[in-house]
């Protein structure tokens, strides 16, 4: 595990221009209170189900936003400005919650799913969320993120695992620069076991932590950590999903697939009832044709792009992330890509998971040491180890775009690993403890308020405003036509779609 310190070779042209890369932002609508707005997608906003750019993650509650494929981080952030413009404009007293830790909750049970319409793959997807909830409860679910899609041109399925497995090996890094979730509302931890911290009545917290969300209080679960999924090829990563998706698990066998009164519960009663359930810092993906399942796409056309998970929104920028930490994560996807990338082990897997744990809840604590082969080695000197690789890469992306703001993004995290009172994490902590008593609920209901009037007091054209209006009517019609055009039964539906045999690729021919 020592052998992928060294640097990375020179970069492609090809691949520094080729960049591409898409945003996937999720958000809870709250009342102004700070509490949880438990009121259908609003109308204005088009069907969940089938607008291109705004959705709903679990539950109806949880806003999605979701922009194209841009050539330039600039763009992506346009993009991503503009829809969430047209969401807040639709939103009439709610907003968005600007972190990635809920806001007030109420009872587990009152917290809606997402709902998609009578349609088969409308209700799948509801039926796929209440699965969820049984297994992990609806509060764990309400954590929300930014995905990062990106992806280089002429990548193979091993480049891109090897890619896969170095961001998993130094995804510490991002978790300390970026991790903004170091405190949360008592109401996410009531009646749970945690090792969280009373900040004051209302707030739990960690002294030192990064990401709770990706701590063992967010996304985690002790049925998937029994998953030691290896990435070192797809063959490999696809035949652990496989496995995950189609063996029953005992606890989930004893929810049962429906209820006494014949409602589903969940889809079935594996570990994994779809592909989506698997969690992950990164994952390998594939854009599917309509009913495909994931796994088969990516065994059957490969690995297209990858989806960077760990990120968490940033309550100090207005919509969650800015430029010049994607212009990071570019370069550091790019040293990912390029440097020495040895086979994981079931050992490193572990390891893997402990440093992540470490970082997310403890990352700014000084002297904080993470394991690194068989040896430990700061975090503080691992990152800066990291950063002195990278220099070479964003000095590349400089000169191709004639800018130096790639140079900037890594000497910035170079001084946030000097200086961790810099980073989003202890910023956060410091607001609320200076400016709001203590208060995480107070804090983010602010800045949720301020983010909200400066979305409101961006101007939008008459034209903008109409084509906007335009695509959320034509969605609403989009799911019309797919339920009425449905005429197989939902038993039969989810039969075929969740049976093991559309997991596997057609076997290839091999001419004479």
């Amino acid at each position: 595990m020592d052998n992928y310190s060294q640097g990375p070779a020179l970069v492609a042209r090809k691949r520094l221009t080729g960049i591409r890369r898409g945003l996937e932002k999720e958000s809870l609508r709250s009342q102004v209170s700070g509490r949880l707005a438990t009121t259908p997608h609003p109308i204005a906003m088009g069907s969940a189900l089938t607008h291109p750019h705004i959705t709903t993650d679990f539950s109806e509650s949880q806003v999605e936003l979701i922009t194209g494929v841009h050539a330039r981080a600039q763009g992506c952030m346009d993009e991503l400005i503009r829809i969430q413009q047209f969401t807040m404009r639709s939103l009439g007293d709610e907003m968005l919650w600007v972190s990635s830790m809920p806001c007030g909750l109420p009872a587990d049970d009152e917290i809606p799913l997402g709902q998609y319409g009578t349609s088969n793959v409308g209700r799948a997807k509801t039926v796929y969320r209440s699965g969820l909830g049984y297994r992990y409860g609806r509060r764990m679910q309400t954590i929300s993120g930014i995905h990062y899609n990106w992806s280089v041109p002429e990548v193979s399925n091993e480049a891109y695992f090897g890619l896969i497995r170095n961001f998993r090996r130094h995804a510490f890094l991002p978790l300390f620069l970026f991790g903004a979730s170091p405190a949360v509302c008592s109401t996410f931890v009531a009646g749970r076991q945690h090792q969280l911290q009373p900040l004051n009545q209302g707030t739990m917290y960690l002294p030192y932590a990064t990401s709770l969300r990706m701590g063992r209080l967010g996304y985690q679960s002790d049925a998937q950590a029994s998953l030691a999924v290896s990435y070192n090829s797809l063959a490999g990563y696809a035949t652990s999903l496989q496995q995950a998706l189609t063996q029953p698990y005992a606890a989930y066998e004893a929810i049962g697939v429906k209820a006494p009164d014949g409602s589903y519960r969940q889809l079935q009663t594996t570990l994994l009832q779809i592909e989506n359930e698997f969690y992950g810092t990164i994952r390998p993906k594939r854009v599917i044709f309509p009913g495909e399942r994931p796994l088969h796409a990516l065994r059957e056309r490969g690995v297209e792009y990858v989806e960077v998970r760990l990120m968490d929104l940033n309550p100090f920028e207005p919509v969650g992330i800015t430029a010049q930490t994607l212009k990071f994560l570019d370069v550091f996807l790019l040293h990912c890509l390029q440097s020495e990338s040895p086979d994981d082990t079931p050992q490193e897997i572990a390891a893997i998971a402990r440093n992540q744990h470490l970082a997310a809840e403890r990352g700014r604590e000084p002297g904080l040491e993470l394991e690194k082969g068989l040896g430990k080695m700061s975090l503080t000197d691992w990152g800066l180890e990291i950063v002195q690789q990278l220099k070479p890469i964003a000095a590349q992306l400089d000169a191709e775009f004639a800018t130096d703001d790639y140079s900037r993004a890594v000497l910035d995290a170079e001084h946030a690993l000097h200086y961790p009172e810099t980073t989003p994490s202890a910023r956060v902590l410091k607001a609320v403890q200076d400016e709001f008593d203590g208060s995480f609920v107070a804090f983010v209901r602010a800045q949720s308020i301020k983010t909200r009037q400066i979305m409101l007091d961006l101007p939008m054209s008459e034209a903008d405003a109409e084509s906007w209006a335009a695509q959320s009517a034509k969605s609403v019609q989009a799911q019309a036509d797919i339920e009425a055009a449905d005429t197989m039964p939902f038993d039969i539906y989810l039969q075929e779609y969740l049976s093991p045999k559309r997991l596997v690729a057609k076997p290839v021919t091999v001419s004479p």
